[in-house]
């Protein structure tokens, strides 16, 4: 588990300087038993309205690239666009 989430922050650290540029950040919180990846937006980015846009686009994708065995992306804070 422990190589697995060294390969998620290989991830995240390739989008973290736009999330920082903007005052934000992210977290894993936890990988589950069957392989989804909980994430935490942290500083702007919990309460961005582009948030739904940059976790679709930049974390997920970055994720399910870089670590095939992660089946799923959910972020534990994030509010929907409507």
């Amino acid at each position: 588990m422990e190589a697995l989430i060294e390969k998620i922050e290989v991830a995240l650290n390739s989008v973290r300087p736009y999330l920082e540029a903007d005052g934000g950040n992210v977290k894993i919180v936890e990988i589950t038993s069957d392989m989804t990846l909980r994430l935490e937006l942290l500083g702007a980015c919990g309460s961005c309205p582009m948030s739904t846009m940059t976790f679709k686009a930049g974390l997920e994708e970055a994720v399910k690239k870089s670590v095939p065995e992660i089946l799923h992306v959910e972020a534990v804070n994030l509010t929907p666009l409507n």
